[in-house]
Protein backbone atom coordinates (compact mmCIF):
# COMPACT_ATOMS: atom_id res chain seq x y z
CA UNK A 1 0.00 0.00 0.00
CA UNK A 2 2.96 2.24 1.10
CA UNK A 3 0.64 4.80 1.99
CA UNK A 4 -0.62 6.06 5.84
CA UNK A 5 -4.42 4.56 6.28
CA UNK A 6 -6.80 7.30 6.88
CA UNK A 7 -8.18 8.49 9.89
CA UNK A 8 -11.24 10.57 10.30
CA UNK A 9 -10.95 13.77 12.25
CA UNK A 10 -12.88 16.64 13.36
CA UNK A 11 -13.48 19.82 14.85
CA UNK A 12 -15.28 21.51 17.06
CA UNK A 13 -16.52 25.25 16.24
CA UNK A 14 -13.69 27.04 18.60
CA UNK A 15 -13.16 30.71 17.77
CA UNK A 16 -9.76 31.39 16.36
CA UNK A 17 -7.82 34.23 18.41
CA UNK A 18 -6.40 36.56 16.26
CA UNK A 19 -7.61 35.77 12.76
CA UNK A 20 -9.87 37.46 10.85
CA UNK A 21 -12.68 34.73 9.52
CA UNK A 22 -12.89 34.40 5.79
CA UNK A 23 -16.15 34.57 4.50
CA UNK A 24 -17.37 31.16 3.60
CA UNK A 25 -18.20 30.00 -0.34
CA UNK A 26 -21.31 28.66 0.56
CA UNK A 27 -22.53 32.42 -0.50
CA UNK A 28 -20.80 32.14 -3.96
CA UNK A 29 -23.01 31.95 -6.90
CA UNK A 30 -24.04 28.10 -8.33
CA UNK A 31 -21.32 26.74 -10.64
CA UNK A 32 -24.52 25.80 -12.94
CA UNK A 33 -25.52 29.21 -13.72
CA UNK A 34 -21.73 31.08 -14.00
CA UNK A 35 -19.67 28.76 -15.28
CA UNK A 36 -19.88 26.84 -18.66
CA UNK A 37 -17.68 23.17 -18.52
CA UNK A 38 -16.45 21.98 -21.58
CA UNK A 39 -16.83 18.27 -22.35
CA UNK A 40 -14.04 15.39 -21.68
CA UNK A 41 -12.22 14.04 -24.30
CA UNK A 42 -12.09 10.29 -23.31
CA UNK A 43 -8.85 8.89 -23.77
CA UNK A 44 -8.00 4.74 -23.27
CA UNK A 45 -6.17 4.71 -20.23
CA UNK A 46 -6.66 1.01 -19.42
CA UNK A 47 -4.68 -1.12 -16.52
CA UNK A 48 -4.06 -4.77 -16.66
CA UNK A 49 -7.08 -5.11 -13.61
CA UNK A 50 -9.09 -2.53 -15.73
CA UNK A 51 -8.87 -2.55 -18.85
CA UNK A 52 -11.47 -0.66 -20.60
CA UNK A 53 -10.62 2.27 -18.25
CA UNK A 54 -10.86 5.75 -19.30
CA UNK A 55 -9.35 9.38 -18.63
CA UNK A 56 -10.24 12.82 -19.22
CA UNK A 57 -10.09 16.00 -17.37
CA UNK A 58 -12.31 19.01 -16.71
CA UNK A 59 -11.41 22.75 -16.07
CA UNK A 60 -13.55 24.31 -12.68
CA UNK A 61 -12.93 27.85 -11.38
CA UNK A 62 -10.18 28.23 -8.57
CA UNK A 63 -12.76 30.64 -6.65
CA UNK A 64 -16.46 29.82 -7.44
CA UNK A 65 -16.86 33.41 -6.41
CA UNK A 66 -15.27 34.47 -9.77
CA UNK A 67 -16.13 32.17 -12.51
CA UNK A 68 -14.35 34.41 -15.25
CA UNK A 69 -11.08 33.72 -13.13
CA UNK A 70 -8.06 31.69 -12.71
CA UNK A 71 -9.04 27.98 -13.19
CA UNK A 72 -7.75 24.61 -12.63
CA UNK A 73 -8.06 21.35 -13.57
CA UNK A 74 -9.43 17.41 -12.48
CA UNK A 75 -8.28 14.43 -13.23
CA UNK A 76 -11.26 12.33 -14.25
CA UNK A 77 -11.64 8.67 -15.11
CA UNK A 78 -14.66 6.08 -16.17
CA UNK A 79 -15.75 3.04 -17.10
CA UNK A 80 -18.27 3.70 -19.88
CA UNK A 81 -21.86 1.64 -19.50
CA UNK A 82 -22.35 -0.71 -21.97
CA UNK A 83 -25.90 -1.56 -21.24
CA UNK A 84 -29.07 -0.39 -23.16
CA UNK A 85 -30.28 1.30 -20.49
CA UNK A 86 -28.79 3.84 -18.99
CA UNK A 87 -28.71 5.09 -15.60
CA UNK A 88 -26.12 8.29 -15.91
CA UNK A 89 -22.69 9.03 -14.43
CA UNK A 90 -22.06 7.06 -11.00
CA UNK A 91 -19.49 9.21 -9.44
CA UNK A 92 -17.59 7.82 -6.79
CA UNK A 93 -15.43 9.00 -3.89
CA UNK A 94 -12.77 7.00 -1.54
CA UNK A 95 -12.79 9.90 1.12
CA UNK A 96 -9.40 11.20 2.85
CA UNK A 97 -9.94 14.26 1.98
CA UNK A 98 -6.80 13.58 -0.32
CA UNK A 99 -7.94 10.25 -1.41
CA UNK A 100 -7.47 9.76 -5.67
CA UNK A 101 -10.74 8.49 -7.18
CA UNK A 102 -9.59 7.20 -10.11
CA UNK A 103 -8.80 3.73 -9.60
CA UNK A 104 -12.28 3.40 -7.48
CA UNK A 105 -13.85 3.85 -10.59
CA UNK A 106 -12.72 0.45 -11.97
CA UNK A 107 -12.31 -0.87 -8.63
CA UNK A 108 -16.38 -0.21 -8.41
CA UNK A 109 -17.14 -1.28 -11.65
CA UNK A 110 -16.07 -4.78 -11.50
CA UNK A 111 -17.19 -5.51 -7.67
CA UNK A 112 -20.97 -4.00 -8.40
CA UNK A 113 -23.27 -6.76 -10.12
CA UNK A 114 -22.18 -6.77 -14.29
CA UNK A 115 -25.84 -5.77 -15.10
CA UNK A 116 -25.94 -2.69 -12.40
CA UNK A 117 -22.46 -1.79 -13.46
CA UNK A 118 -23.38 -1.82 -17.05
CA UNK A 119 -26.27 0.77 -16.85
CA UNK A 120 -23.48 3.38 -15.56
CA UNK A 121 -20.67 5.30 -16.33
CA UNK A 122 -18.83 4.91 -13.40
CA UNK A 123 -16.53 8.09 -12.96
CA UNK A 124 -14.00 8.26 -10.54
CA UNK A 125 -12.28 11.95 -10.04
CA UNK A 126 -9.10 13.16 -7.92
CA UNK A 127 -10.54 16.40 -5.94
CA UNK A 128 -8.90 19.81 -6.41
CA UNK A 129 -5.35 19.43 -5.40
CA UNK A 130 -4.97 15.45 -5.53
CA UNK A 131 -3.10 13.03 -7.63
CA UNK A 132 -3.06 13.46 -11.43
CA UNK A 133 -5.31 17.07 -10.49
CA UNK A 134 -3.32 20.52 -11.31
CA UNK A 135 -2.40 21.66 -9.02
CA UNK A 136 -1.23 19.07 -6.85
CA UNK A 137 -0.47 19.49 -3.50
CA UNK A 138 2.52 18.26 -1.61
CA UNK A 139 3.44 20.82 1.23
CA UNK A 140 6.83 19.31 2.34
CA UNK A 141 7.70 16.07 0.96
CA UNK A 142 9.34 13.40 3.51
CA UNK A 143 7.45 14.77 6.40
CA UNK A 144 6.77 11.47 7.35
CA UNK A 145 10.23 10.04 6.79
CA UNK A 146 11.44 7.76 9.86
CA UNK A 147 12.07 8.11 12.29
CA UNK A 148 10.37 10.72 13.72
CA UNK A 149 9.82 12.22 17.45
CA UNK A 150 8.17 9.75 20.07
CA UNK A 151 3.89 11.07 19.77
CA UNK A 152 3.67 10.69 23.48
CA UNK A 153 5.36 14.33 24.78
CA UNK A 154 6.94 12.85 27.83
CA UNK A 155 8.95 15.97 27.96
CA UNK A 156 8.98 19.45 27.28
CA UNK A 157 12.04 18.51 24.41
CA UNK A 158 9.78 15.72 22.91
CA UNK A 159 6.65 18.24 22.90
CA UNK A 160 9.16 20.78 20.89
CA UNK A 161 9.95 18.44 18.50
CA UNK A 162 6.47 17.71 17.89
CA UNK A 163 5.54 21.33 17.72
CA UNK A 164 8.36 22.43 15.18
CA UNK A 165 7.40 19.94 12.80
CA UNK A 166 3.79 20.84 12.70
CA UNK A 167 4.46 24.48 12.60
CA UNK A 168 7.11 23.79 9.64
CA UNK A 169 4.23 22.03 7.63
CA UNK A 170 1.79 24.74 8.14
CA UNK A 171 4.45 27.40 6.94
CA UNK A 172 5.71 25.39 3.96
CA UNK A 173 2.27 25.11 2.81
CA UNK A 174 1.70 28.67 3.04
CA UNK A 175 4.94 29.45 1.45
CA UNK A 176 4.28 27.04 -1.44
CA UNK A 177 0.29 27.28 -2.05
CA UNK A 178 -0.53 30.67 -0.37
CA UNK A 179 -2.70 31.63 -3.21
CA UNK A 180 -4.50 28.07 -3.17
CA UNK A 181 -5.51 27.86 0.26
CA UNK A 182 -8.03 29.58 0.77
CA UNK A 183 -9.88 27.73 -2.19
CA UNK A 184 -9.24 23.99 -0.46
CA UNK A 185 -12.88 23.41 1.27
CA UNK A 186 -15.38 21.00 1.24
CA UNK A 187 -17.70 23.18 -0.43
CA UNK A 188 -15.45 24.34 -3.02
CA UNK A 189 -15.23 20.12 -3.73
CA UNK A 190 -18.79 20.24 -3.83
CA UNK A 191 -19.40 23.08 -6.29
CA UNK A 192 -16.71 21.16 -8.42
CA UNK A 193 -18.68 18.19 -8.67
CA UNK A 194 -21.44 20.17 -9.96
CA UNK A 195 -18.97 21.15 -12.58
CA UNK A 196 -17.89 17.99 -13.34
CA UNK A 197 -21.82 17.03 -13.81
CA UNK A 198 -22.22 19.67 -16.41
CA UNK A 199 -18.88 18.40 -18.08
CA UNK A 200 -20.55 15.21 -18.31
CA UNK A 201 -23.80 16.52 -19.43
CA UNK A 202 -26.10 15.06 -17.09
CA UNK A 203 -29.15 16.52 -15.42
CA UNK A 204 -28.59 15.12 -11.85
CA UNK A 205 -25.73 12.43 -11.08
CA UNK A 206 -25.77 9.35 -8.77
CA UNK A 207 -23.26 9.34 -6.34
CA UNK A 208 -21.19 6.70 -3.76
CA UNK A 209 -18.84 7.79 -1.38
CA UNK A 210 -17.16 5.91 1.53
CA UNK A 211 -15.55 7.83 4.64
CA UNK A 212 -15.07 11.59 3.99
CA UNK A 213 -16.78 10.69 0.91
CA UNK A 214 -20.05 10.81 2.77
CA UNK A 215 -19.09 14.11 3.74
CA UNK A 216 -18.49 15.63 0.29
CA UNK A 217 -21.87 14.06 -0.51
CA UNK A 218 -24.31 15.31 2.05
CA UNK A 219 -22.50 18.81 1.36
CA UNK A 220 -23.33 18.19 -2.19
CA UNK A 221 -27.21 17.23 -1.82
CA UNK A 222 -27.30 20.40 0.86
CA UNK A 223 -26.00 22.89 -1.95
CA UNK A 224 -27.54 21.15 -4.23
CA UNK A 225 -30.21 18.67 -3.78
CA UNK A 226 -32.18 18.85 -7.42
CA UNK A 227 -29.26 17.82 -8.82
CA UNK A 228 -29.09 13.97 -6.59
CA UNK A 229 -30.70 10.97 -8.18
CA UNK A 230 -29.14 8.99 -6.37
CA UNK A 231 -26.72 8.86 -3.17
CA UNK A 232 -24.39 6.37 -1.75
CA UNK A 233 -23.07 7.33 1.60
CA UNK A 234 -20.64 4.10 3.14
CA UNK A 235 -18.92 5.06 6.48
CA UNK A 236 -20.59 8.13 7.24
CA UNK A 237 -19.30 11.14 9.06
CA UNK A 238 -20.92 13.06 11.46
CA UNK A 239 -22.00 16.50 10.35
CA UNK A 240 -22.03 18.17 13.63
CA UNK A 241 -18.17 17.31 14.75
CA UNK A 242 -15.82 18.58 11.76
CA UNK A 243 -13.40 18.39 12.70
CA UNK A 244 -11.81 19.16 16.14
CA UNK A 245 -14.16 16.89 18.36
CA UNK A 246 -14.91 14.04 16.23
CA UNK A 247 -10.67 13.54 15.91
CA UNK A 248 -11.12 13.59 20.09
CA UNK A 249 -14.52 10.86 19.79
CA UNK A 250 -12.10 8.92 17.46
CA UNK A 251 -9.30 8.23 19.74
CA UNK A 252 -11.70 5.99 21.97
CA UNK A 253 -13.34 4.32 19.18
CA UNK A 254 -10.11 3.05 18.00
CA UNK A 255 -8.74 2.14 21.24
CA UNK A 256 -11.20 0.32 21.59
CA UNK A 257 -10.21 -1.74 18.18
CA UNK A 258 -6.99 -2.12 19.19
CA UNK A 259 -8.37 -3.93 22.52
CA UNK A 260 -10.01 -6.05 19.75
CA UNK A 261 -7.23 -6.64 18.03
CA UNK A 262 -5.74 -8.03 21.11
CA UNK A 263 -8.57 -10.38 22.03
CA UNK A 264 -8.07 -11.80 18.78
CA UNK A 265 -4.54 -12.51 18.81
CA UNK A 266 -5.06 -14.11 22.64
CA UNK A 267 -7.77 -16.74 20.56
CA UNK A 268 -4.87 -17.55 18.33
CA UNK A 269 -2.62 -18.33 21.15
CA UNK A 270 -1.45 -21.38 19.53
CA UNK A 271 -0.30 -19.25 16.09
CA UNK A 272 1.18 -16.54 17.90
CA UNK A 273 2.29 -17.81 21.36
CA UNK A 274 1.58 -14.39 22.82
CA UNK A 275 -0.28 -15.65 25.23
CA UNK A 276 -4.44 -15.92 26.20
CA UNK A 277 -4.73 -13.01 28.41
CA UNK A 278 -5.39 -9.96 25.92
CA UNK A 279 -5.01 -7.74 28.57
CA UNK A 280 -1.09 -8.90 28.82
CA UNK A 281 -0.85 -9.06 24.95
CA UNK A 282 -1.09 -5.25 25.27
CA UNK A 283 0.89 -4.91 27.78
CA UNK A 284 3.53 -6.51 25.66
CA UNK A 285 2.60 -4.15 22.62
CA UNK A 286 3.13 -1.13 24.85
CA UNK A 287 6.84 -2.80 26.10
CA UNK A 288 7.26 -2.86 22.62
CA UNK A 289 6.30 0.12 21.55
CA UNK A 290 8.76 1.56 24.60
CA UNK A 291 11.35 -0.66 23.50
CA UNK A 292 11.90 0.73 19.94
CA UNK A 293 11.92 4.00 21.41
CA UNK A 294 15.32 3.49 22.57
CA UNK A 295 16.21 1.31 19.64
CA UNK A 296 13.73 1.60 16.08
CA UNK A 297 13.35 -1.65 14.37
CA UNK A 298 15.71 -1.58 11.63
CA UNK A 299 16.46 2.14 11.67
CA UNK A 300 12.94 2.48 10.79
CA UNK A 301 9.94 1.56 12.92
CA UNK A 302 10.06 4.03 16.28
CA UNK A 303 6.84 4.53 18.53
CA UNK A 304 5.57 7.26 16.09
CA UNK A 305 5.77 4.08 12.80
CA UNK A 306 4.92 1.50 15.30
CA UNK A 307 1.29 3.29 16.03
CA UNK A 308 1.17 3.98 11.79
CA UNK A 309 1.42 0.63 11.41
CA UNK A 310 -1.48 -0.60 13.58
CA UNK A 311 -3.16 2.08 12.99
CA UNK A 312 -4.71 0.62 9.26
CA UNK A 313 -5.89 -2.83 11.84
CA UNK A 314 -8.09 -0.37 13.26
CA UNK A 315 -10.11 0.51 9.55
CA UNK A 316 -10.28 -2.94 8.01
CA UNK A 317 -9.75 -6.47 10.32
CA UNK A 318 -8.07 -7.85 7.27
CA UNK A 319 -4.68 -6.42 8.33
CA UNK A 320 -4.80 -8.24 11.36
CA UNK A 321 -2.73 -11.27 10.85
CA UNK A 322 0.32 -9.71 8.97
CA UNK A 323 0.37 -7.15 11.84
CA UNK A 324 0.05 -10.10 14.99
CA UNK A 325 2.68 -12.31 12.99
CA UNK A 326 5.24 -8.92 13.13
CA UNK A 327 4.28 -8.62 16.78
CA UNK A 328 4.68 -11.85 17.72
CA UNK A 329 8.60 -12.62 15.67
CA UNK A 330 9.45 -8.81 17.57
CA UNK A 331 8.35 -10.44 21.22
CA UNK A 332 9.11 -14.04 20.52
CA UNK A 333 12.26 -14.15 18.46
CA UNK A 334 13.66 -10.81 19.07
CA UNK A 335 13.43 -10.37 15.09
CA UNK A 336 12.44 -6.62 14.25
CA UNK A 337 12.34 -7.61 10.30
CA UNK A 338 8.84 -8.77 9.97
CA UNK A 339 7.79 -4.99 11.76
CA UNK A 340 9.64 -3.68 8.91
CA UNK A 341 8.17 -5.12 6.28
CA UNK A 342 4.57 -4.38 8.18
CA UNK A 343 5.23 -0.85 8.42
CA UNK A 344 7.02 -0.33 5.06
CA UNK A 345 3.25 -2.58 3.63
CA UNK A 346 0.68 -0.39 6.00
CA UNK A 347 2.23 2.40 7.80
CA UNK A 348 5.28 4.48 5.40
CA UNK A 349 3.97 7.73 3.37
CA UNK A 350 5.38 7.91 -0.39
CA UNK A 351 4.38 10.74 -2.87
CA UNK A 352 1.15 10.08 -2.87
CA UNK A 353 0.89 9.32 0.40
CA UNK A 354 2.71 13.43 0.78
CA UNK A 355 0.28 14.43 -1.29
CA UNK A 356 -2.54 13.34 0.58
CA UNK A 357 -1.82 14.74 3.62
CA UNK A 358 -1.01 17.90 1.98
CA UNK A 359 -4.66 17.79 0.70
CA UNK A 360 -6.02 16.47 3.96
CA UNK A 361 -5.01 19.87 5.88
CA UNK A 362 -5.54 21.75 3.55
CA UNK A 363 -9.28 20.74 3.59
CA UNK A 364 -9.89 20.23 6.93
CA UNK A 365 -7.66 23.10 8.46
CA UNK A 366 -10.28 25.38 6.34
CA UNK A 367 -13.38 23.76 6.53
CA UNK A 368 -13.51 24.34 10.36
CA UNK A 369 -12.41 26.21 12.95
CA UNK A 370 -9.62 24.58 15.23
CA UNK A 371 -8.06 25.77 18.79
CA UNK A 372 -5.16 28.25 17.62
CA UNK A 373 -4.22 28.12 21.83
CA UNK A 374 -1.64 24.80 21.65
CA UNK A 375 -2.77 24.72 25.49
CA UNK A 376 -6.01 23.57 24.83
CA UNK A 377 -4.80 20.70 23.00
CA UNK A 378 -2.75 20.00 25.42
CA UNK A 379 -5.12 19.49 27.69
CA UNK A 380 -7.65 17.60 25.87
CA UNK A 381 -4.99 15.47 24.25
CA UNK A 382 -3.79 14.27 28.23
CA UNK A 383 -6.69 14.10 28.78
CA UNK A 384 -7.98 11.23 26.07
CA UNK A 385 -4.38 9.84 26.61
CA UNK A 386 -5.50 8.29 30.05
CA UNK A 387 -8.90 7.07 28.64
CA UNK A 388 -7.21 6.14 24.96
CA UNK A 389 -3.58 5.87 24.66
CA UNK A 390 -3.73 4.03 21.17
CA UNK A 391 -3.92 6.32 19.10
CA UNK A 392 -4.45 9.79 21.31
CA UNK A 393 -1.16 11.45 20.80
CA UNK A 394 -0.28 10.33 17.10
CA UNK A 395 -4.05 11.68 15.95
CA UNK A 396 -3.02 14.75 17.44
CA UNK A 397 0.09 15.34 15.85
CA UNK A 398 -1.29 14.26 12.89
CA UNK A 399 -3.93 17.62 12.88
CA UNK A 400 -2.04 19.92 14.62
CA UNK A 401 -0.76 21.83 11.68
CA UNK A 402 -4.31 22.95 12.43
CA UNK A 403 -2.92 25.15 14.84
CA UNK A 404 -0.79 27.37 12.72
CA UNK A 405 -2.49 27.60 9.62
CA UNK A 406 -2.10 30.52 7.45
CA UNK A 407 -4.86 30.74 6.51
CA UNK A 408 -8.39 31.52 8.71
CA UNK A 409 -10.73 29.14 8.81
CA UNK A 410 -14.27 29.31 7.36
CA UNK A 411 -17.23 27.74 9.02
CA UNK A 412 -18.57 24.29 8.30
CA UNK A 413 -21.42 23.82 6.29
CA UNK A 414 -24.79 23.36 8.07
CA UNK A 415 -26.43 19.96 7.24
CA UNK A 416 -30.09 20.84 7.98
CA UNK A 417 -32.81 18.45 8.15
CA UNK A 418 -34.49 17.86 4.61
CA UNK A 419 -37.08 15.98 2.66
CA UNK A 420 -35.84 17.44 -0.88
CA UNK A 421 -33.06 14.78 -1.37
CA UNK A 422 -34.34 11.91 -2.78
CA UNK A 423 -34.13 8.59 -0.83
CA UNK A 424 -30.64 8.40 -0.23
CA UNK A 425 -28.91 4.29 0.99
CA UNK A 426 -26.43 4.63 3.95
CA UNK A 427 -24.33 1.94 5.57
CA UNK A 428 -22.62 1.49 8.90
CA UNK A 429 -20.87 -0.71 11.21
CA UNK A 430 -21.78 -0.55 14.38
CA UNK A 431 -18.12 -0.34 15.67
CA UNK A 432 -16.74 1.67 12.96
CA UNK A 433 -13.96 3.56 14.28
CA UNK A 434 -13.14 6.08 12.13
CA UNK A 435 -16.82 7.11 11.54
CA UNK A 436 -18.23 6.00 14.50
CA UNK A 437 -22.32 4.99 14.64
CA UNK A 438 -23.71 7.78 15.39
CA UNK A 439 -22.66 10.15 12.57
CA UNK A 440 -24.72 7.78 10.39
CA UNK A 441 -27.64 8.06 12.49
CA UNK A 442 -27.58 11.51 12.76
CA UNK A 443 -26.82 11.93 8.94
CA UNK A 444 -30.21 9.14 8.50
CA UNK A 445 -32.47 11.39 10.70
CA UNK A 446 -31.39 14.46 8.50
CA UNK A 447 -31.70 13.12 5.10
CA UNK A 448 -35.39 12.39 6.00
CA UNK A 449 -35.93 9.92 3.11
CA UNK A 450 -32.73 8.06 3.56
CA UNK A 451 -32.60 4.22 4.70
CA UNK A 452 -29.77 3.31 7.04
CA UNK A 453 -28.60 -0.48 6.45
CA UNK A 454 -26.22 -1.26 9.55
CA UNK A 455 -23.19 -4.04 9.80
CA UNK A 456 -23.91 -5.21 13.55
CA UNK A 457 -21.10 -5.67 15.37
CA UNK A 458 -18.98 -5.46 12.08
CA UNK A 459 -15.95 -2.77 12.96
CA UNK A 460 -14.59 -2.46 9.10
CA UNK A 461 -14.21 1.33 8.00
CA UNK A 462 -15.51 0.90 4.39
CA UNK A 463 -17.88 -2.33 4.54
CA UNK A 464 -20.34 -2.39 0.58
CA UNK A 465 -17.97 -4.34 -1.92
CA UNK A 466 -15.89 -5.80 0.71
CA UNK A 467 -17.63 -9.22 1.18
CA UNK A 468 -20.44 -8.61 2.79
CA UNK A 469 -23.09 -10.22 0.28
CA UNK A 470 -26.32 -8.78 2.58
CA UNK A 471 -24.85 -5.44 2.19
CA UNK A 472 -24.33 -5.52 -1.38
CA UNK A 473 -27.81 -6.93 -2.31
CA UNK A 474 -28.94 -3.93 -0.52
CA UNK A 475 -26.44 -1.44 -2.67
CA UNK A 476 -27.15 -3.21 -5.88
CA UNK A 477 -30.77 -2.95 -5.67
CA UNK A 478 -30.45 1.02 -4.65
CA UNK A 479 -28.21 1.07 -8.43
CA UNK A 480 -30.54 -1.18 -9.99
CA UNK A 481 -34.36 0.45 -9.78
CA UNK A 482 -34.00 2.73 -6.23
CA UNK A 483 -34.96 -0.26 -3.64
CA UNK A 484 -34.38 1.30 -0.32
CA UNK A 485 -35.40 -1.31 2.56
CA UNK A 486 -37.91 0.45 5.34
CA UNK A 487 -37.65 -1.69 8.06
CA UNK A 488 -37.60 -0.95 12.16
CA UNK A 489 -34.80 -1.98 13.82
CA UNK A 490 -34.33 0.82 16.36
CA UNK A 491 -32.33 3.43 14.22
CA UNK A 492 -31.73 0.85 11.25
CA UNK A 493 -33.83 0.10 8.20
CA UNK A 494 -31.73 -3.26 7.65
CA UNK A 495 -29.50 -5.02 9.49
CA UNK A 496 -26.79 -7.59 7.78
CA UNK A 497 -24.42 -9.76 10.40
CA UNK A 498 -20.74 -8.99 10.13
CA UNK A 499 -18.43 -11.08 8.54
CA UNK A 500 -16.53 -13.50 10.77
CA UNK A 501 -12.89 -12.54 11.60
CA UNK A 502 -9.85 -13.54 9.77
CA UNK A 503 -8.19 -16.64 10.61
CA UNK A 504 -4.40 -16.63 11.09
CA UNK A 505 -2.40 -16.80 7.72
CA UNK A 506 -1.83 -20.20 6.22
CA UNK A 507 1.04 -18.95 3.48
CA UNK A 508 3.07 -16.09 3.65
CA UNK A 509 0.38 -14.38 0.65
CA UNK A 510 0.92 -10.84 0.42
CA UNK A 511 -1.64 -8.54 1.71
CA UNK A 512 -4.20 -6.49 -0.21
CA UNK A 513 -5.49 -9.74 -2.93
CA UNK A 514 -8.57 -10.27 -0.95
CA UNK A 515 -11.58 -7.94 -2.24
CA UNK A 516 -11.56 -6.07 0.83
CA UNK A 517 -7.92 -5.07 1.26
CA UNK A 518 -7.99 -4.09 -2.39
CA UNK A 519 -10.76 -1.43 -1.17
CA UNK A 520 -9.13 -0.68 1.49
CA UNK A 521 -5.92 0.03 -0.29
CA UNK A 522 -7.62 2.42 -2.67
CA UNK A 523 -9.83 4.33 0.53
CA UNK A 524 -8.27 8.01 1.19
CA UNK A 525 -6.38 9.03 3.97
CA UNK A 526 -6.40 8.85 7.93
CA UNK A 527 -10.61 9.48 7.79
Amino acid sequence: MKKRAAVLCGAAAVVASGLTAVPAEAGAPHAPETFRASAPAWKKCGTDDYPTLQCASVEVPLDHAEPSGRTITLALSRIPHTAKKYQGPLLVNPGGPGGSGLTLAGFVAASLPKRVAAEYDVVGFDPRGVGDSRPALDCAPGHFDAVRPDPVPTSPEVERANLDRAKSFAEACGRKYGDLLPHMTTTAAARDLDVIRQALGAERINYFGYSYGTYLGTVYAKLHPQRVRRLVLDSVVDPTGVWYDANLDQNQAFNARHRAFMDWVAKHDATYRLGTDAEEIEASWYAMRSALTENPAGGKVGPAELEDTFVPGGYYNGYWPYLAEAFAAYVNEKDGGPLVEAYENFGATDAAGDNGYSVYTAIECRDAVWPRDWAQWRKDNWEMYERAPFLSWNNAWYNAPCAYWPVASQRPERINTTSQVPPALLFQATDDAATPYQGAVTVHRRLERSSLVVESGGGNHGITLSGNACLDRHLAAYLADGTVPRGSHGDADAVCAAQPDPKPLTSKAAPGTARGSVLHGLLGSRI
